[in-house]
């Protein structure tokens, strides 16, 4: 059988354990009734029992389920997006408060169709869940906008607490990973973040196990420490249907572990490398000591009210 049909046999550290207890649940039933999408569902990331269940923190995907993208490594579904739904940023906003979240990643699919690529509502997003929850610290994780750096503007006016944006792959791989991103135009975007918000952290992820080698990723980690990124995740790209690139090795977790401590020693001031590793993973421990502090401020008014911030880890 040719190598681009074969299909390896994931390892045992990748069998993930499912928690689908009552607090995952409800917020799964939640979305349904709000009619949102989470990145946590439609990308099918490992982590969602575990962060849904367990860290008070979700990743809500806005601008629709469609995308105008079709890159090989994504579950999300390409195709003709809908209308802008305008009321889609009071949703999430009012989620995040019944959810009780401590921190809110909003992400979206690529809307290419949009002149702005989607920034408005982006933004108008951040400003509802601070309006509602001031206490949750919010990260963005949008598209590239095709590097139209008056969108970005435009985003980074409401304040997020962390930027993201994913480079996904070693230079060499990505023409063949993401559809229509450019590697340079992305190093670019998370820039010009730190010339916009120089206080902002940011943040940016690479899949292995699509044929990169190590000595590319250590370029990638010099790309974007170059770039002036603060935060490095890295992760397993895990194949999501026969349709999409296949797996080219698994690494072990003792790797993942190696390249922790290599981006650290590098330079980067927080890095989450593992097989279930995601973009968002742990997120709620990425924000810099401001947003911290704010997010103390706002959950001590609880304290005031009789209750207590024991369950709360910050």
């Amino acid at each position: 059988m040719p190598k681009q049909y074969e299909h390896i046999r994931k390892p045992e550290w990748l069998k993930v354990k499912i928690n689908t207890n009552k607090s995952y649940n409800r917020l799964k039933r939640l979305m349904r009734e709000k009619n949102l999408h989470t990145v946590c569902e439609e990308a099918k990331c490992p982590n969602i029992h575990e962060c849904w269940s367990e860290r008070a923190t979700a990743t809500f995907m806005i601008l629709g389920d469609t995308c105008t993208r079709g890159c090989r490594f994504c579950a999300v579904k390409t195709g003709l997006p809908n209308e802008l739904d305008w009321g889609e940023p009071e949703r999430v906003a009012e989620s995040v408060e019944i959810m009780g979240l401590k921190h809110a990643v909003v992400t979206a699919v690529a809307r290419d169709d949009l002149n702005d690529g989607g920034a408005a509502v982006f933004a108008e997003t951040v400003r509802a869940i601070r309006r509602r929850v001031p206490s949750c610290t919010v990260e963005v994780l949008p598209s590239d906008m095709k590097g139209d750096y008056e969108s970005l503007h435009t985003l980074m006016d409401s304040g997020p607490d962390i930027f993201n944006h994913n480079i996904e792959t070693v230079r060499r791989l990505t023409k063949r990973v993401r559809a229509i991103a450019m590697y340079d135009r992305s190093l670019q975007l998370l820039e010009r973040v730190k010339e916009i918000a120089p206080d902002t952290p940011t943040k940016s992820s690479i899949m292995v196990g699509l044929g990169e080698t190590k000595e590319e990723i250590m370029e990638a980690m010099d790309d974007l420490l170059a770039h002036k990124v603060d935060i490095m995740t890295i992760g397993q790209y895990l194949q999501p249907t026969k349709k999409h690139l296949n797996v080219e090795r698994y690494y072990h977790p003792d790797e993942f572990e190696e390249l922790k401590q290599i981006a650290l020693e590098k330079g980067f001031k927080h890095c989450e490398a593992g097989p279930m590793v995601r973009s968002s993973y742990h997120a709620d421990e990425q924000v810099n000591e401001t947003s911290a502090q704010r997010r103390i401020k706002y959950m001590k008014g609880y304290e005031s009210q009789g209750e207590t911030l024991d369950h709360v880890k910050f």
